[in-house]
């Protein structure tokens, strides 16, 4: 028996606001869109165009309150082969939530404050 990561998912308010934003900020790439026949909600999912990995967000058509994330103590992460330069980006972009130079990583958060650890590749 043999498991592989298939996908992780987030939920999201605005979901085409979410689908820019990881465009924009992680060059994610929307592979696949479902949508429930009644409209309930929409899955789309976003990949790299290298791995198999996949990140689907999930819009719940009756969902208006944020969603609670608890102390936010989970996160993805991503490495990237222009640290420098992805810095830059979330910088401008104004979604830098946290810093540890030290370790040579930093987060960004998504519209709905869910973490994503930017890691540079380490050589």
């Amino acid at each position: 028996m043999k498991f592989r990561f298939a996908h992780n998912n987030f939920n999201v308010l605005d979901l085409e606001k979410s689908v820019r934003f990881y465009q924009e900020a992680l060059q994610l790439k929307e592979v696949r869109r479902k949508q429930a026949a009644d409209g309930g909600f929409v899955l789309v999912f976003l990949g790299d165009g290298e791995t198999g990995h996949q990140l689907e967000l999930t819009w719940l058509r009756d969902r208006k309150e944020p969603y609670n994330l608890g102390d936010n103590e989970f996160h993805l992460a991503l490495v990237v082969d222009d640290f420098a330069a992805a810095h830059a980006l979330h910088e401008k972009m104004g979604c830098i939530c946290y810093e540890n130079q030290a370790m040579g990583i930093y987060f960004i958060n998504d519209p709905d404050d869910y973490w994503i650890e930017i890691v540079p590749v380490r050589r």
